[in-house]
């Protein structure tokens, strides 16, 4: 029989929004780990799909309509994970989240915008597509203890190393913790271009980024 988490994925891969949605209500009612299905079943059914379009097996159209089937399903689960987060203040620092100039994928960063929260950080969510010069004023602006860039093509993930580049230059970067991850991003590229923290996935986001506050 198949996992809860496998169906998602396949769900997910299916561009099938009915199935993801039956899917998130199973994990509801069952008590599964809502957690482990996100990361393990509909993220990895978005990095499939997003692996195919980089190899232009698949285009624009089946990725938006991927993503539409995992937010079916996600307007379902988030309120679920805000309960379990309810009583979590936000004393761990503001952190400044976005899927990095270039990139319209933001499902894998709204994923880890909510577990940070429920982890007790303080999130401003800047949403997918952010122009590189927009992070940086937010920075100097909110003054946040880090931000967190998430790109999903190897043709976007060049841009985190911009980043760094420009916050160097505008003076805020050493009052900064910077955290990058994404499917194409490794621990290698985040030592490479100086980026304090990398992040395989939401729950590893969470350990680290806590871990540095604490």
């Amino acid at each position: 029989m198949e996992s809860l988490s496998e169906e998602a994925k396949q769900a997910v891969m299916a561009y099938d929004a009915k199935k993801t949605v039956d899917v998130a209500k199973r994990v509801i009612a069952e008590k599964v780990s809502i957690v482990d299905v996100i990361e393990n079943g509909f993220t990895k059914g978005m990095t499939e799909v997003g692996a195919l379009y980089e190899a232009k097996k698949v285009f624009l159209p089946h990725i938006m309509a991927a993503a539409a089937a995992m937010n079916a399903a996600m307007d379902l689960l988030t309120p679920e994970l805000e309960k379990q987060g309810a009583k979590a203040s936000e004393g761990l620092g503001k952190f400044l989240i976005c899927s990095i100039e270039g990139d319209i994928h933001s499902i894998g960063k709204d994923i880890v915008a909510i577990m940070l929260k429920v982890a007790g950080f303080s999130v401003v969510n800047l949403g997918r597509d952010v122009a590189l010069k927009e992070i940086v004023k937010a920075c100097e602006e909110q003054k946040p203890m880090g931000v967190g860039t998430s790109a999903l093509m190897t043709s976007t993930m060049v841009h985190q190393k911009t980043l760094e580049e420009m916050l160097k230059n505008a003076g805020i970067r050493d009052s900064l913790i910077t955290n990058v991850g994404g499917a194409p991003v490794t621990q290698h590229w985040a030592d490479e271009i100086g980026a304090d923290v990398y992040s395989e996935n939401a729950s590893d986001a969470v350990n680290k980024l806590t871990a540095v506050v604490r």
